[in-house]
This record gives C-alpha cells, sequence and structure tokens, in this order.
C-alpha cells in the first residue's frame, strides 16, 4: 500500500540538505524506506542541491537560484525502485524499517511501554540530540486517545494498523504533521492495534474531562 499522506517538501529538502534534527530525520527516513515517492523527491533534492554547489563557486547563491531549484522539485519523475530495507521479527505483526530499527533496542513487544491512558502506551527512543523527542505509540484498535492539542508542533506516521482524527484516516506509511493550532482526538481503526512513530517538540496539551483527569500520565 503507498502512502496517502507524506512530509512537507520542506522537510524533505531539509532532510535531503542534511539539516534536519535527528528526531525528525528518524521518522522521514522511516517514511522513505515506505515511500518510493518520496524517495524519488529527496533523490531529486539531493542531485540539485549537488548541481547548485558545483556552479556556484565562490559566488553567494541569491534567492533566485534557491528558487530554481526547488521548482525543479516539483517536477514529476518515475519514483526510484528501491527494495524496502525491512526486518520481519517473530511474534510481531509490523516490518520495523531498517532506519528505525537501529534505534531500538529489542524487538516492539520487548520495548518498556509506559501507559498514558486507557489501550495507550508509549516508549521513548534515545537519541543524542536535543530539543524534539521521539517515540513509538501503540493504540489498542478502536481506542479513543484522549482529546489534546500541542504546544509545539509534532509528527506522527504509522507503522502498522491505523487511526482517524478529525483530518483524515492514516494508513502504514501515512505522515500527520500537528501544530500548536490542532486540537482532535485520534481514534485507532477497528481490528488491529495502531503503532505509530511520534516526533514530538513541545507538550500535549489535555482538552477534555477525561484528557485532564488522564494529564499526569499522558505526556511522552
Amino acid at each position: 500500500m503507498n502512502a496517502s499522506h507524506h512530509p512537507s517538501d520542506d522537510l524533505l529538502w531539509s532532510y535531503a540538505a542534511g539539516s534536519l534534527d535527528e528526531p525528525s530525520s528518524i521518522l522521514i527516513a522511516t517514511h522513505l524506506s515506505l515511500c518510493p515517492a518520496c524517495r524519488a523527491v529527496v533523490a531529486k533534492a539531493e542531485g540539485m542541491g549537488g548541481e547548485l554547489f558545483e556552479n556556484s563557486g565562490t559566488a553567494d547563491i541569491d534567492a533566485g537560484s534557491l528558487d530554481a531549484v526547488l521548482a525543479r522539485l516539483d517536477e514529476t519523475e518515475e519514483a526510484p525502485r528501491i527494495a524496502l530495507e525491512t526486518v520481519g521479527e517473530e511474534a510481531e505483526s509490523v516490518s520495523v524499517p531498517r532506519p528505525l530499527k537501529d534505534y531500538l533496542p529489542g524487538s516492539i513487544p520487548s520495548l518498556s511501554w509506559r501507559w498514558l491512558g486507557p489501550g495507550v502506551h508509549y516508549t521513548a527512543i534515545k537519541t543524542e540530540a536535543r530539543g524534539p523527542k521521539v517515540g513509538l505509540l501503540r493504540i489498542a484498535p478502536g481506542t479513543k486517545v484522549p482529546m489534546h492539542g500541542h504546544s509545539g508542533n509534532e509528527m506522527t506516521m504509522v507503522l502498522a494498523g491505523g487511526y482517524t482524527d478529525a483530518t483524515g484516516n492514516y494508513q502504514r506509511g501515512d505522515v500527520e504533521a500537528a501544530d500548536d493550532g490542532l486540537v482532535h482526538q485520534p481514534v485507532a481503526d477497528a481490528g488491529e492495534e495502531c503503532l505509530c512513530l511520534v516526533v514530538t517538540e513541545g507538550e500535549l496539551q489535555p482538552t477534555g474531562m477525561i484528557a485532564k483527569v488522564l494529564q499526569p500520565f499522558f505526556r511522552f
């Protein structure tokens, strides 16, 4: 299944340029392992960046040059055929993409999961970087995550199962970007546990009565 929701071009460009923070890079690299269309964008960004550098000499790169490069990223091109690097594990229903697998100390079930609320568990992923936090979120089938907003940007990528909120339905490989203007209540699809990779810059902001009761636990 091809992803329907993708990271922004700005994020893909930053990833290609090597200027994205480590937690966000983990999520983008994981998405790229499942999305040929975004791999094509990153490959073209890297190519355009190298071409721009080679042609710039010692002169400053003006805004017009950069705009021309970014415009060329919008041109359609057949996605390169890159084999997915996934690792199937016994007792797991999800293949873990290699960029994420390299950050995990063990299999998904063996990780140290913290209870956030009924049917919702979270485990942090350690990185060397300060700033955004990255971790995995497990949501039991049919579970409603407490209604909440955000004090900063958040990216969520589905690894298994799926969920639905006011912005749409998200399946394996899909990425949702949220900012401090979004208040939502994701609901896991029925039939299969939803596993997500989450990068957060701020704190969750509970808005409903139940969410406020769970506030001491409902934080990444």
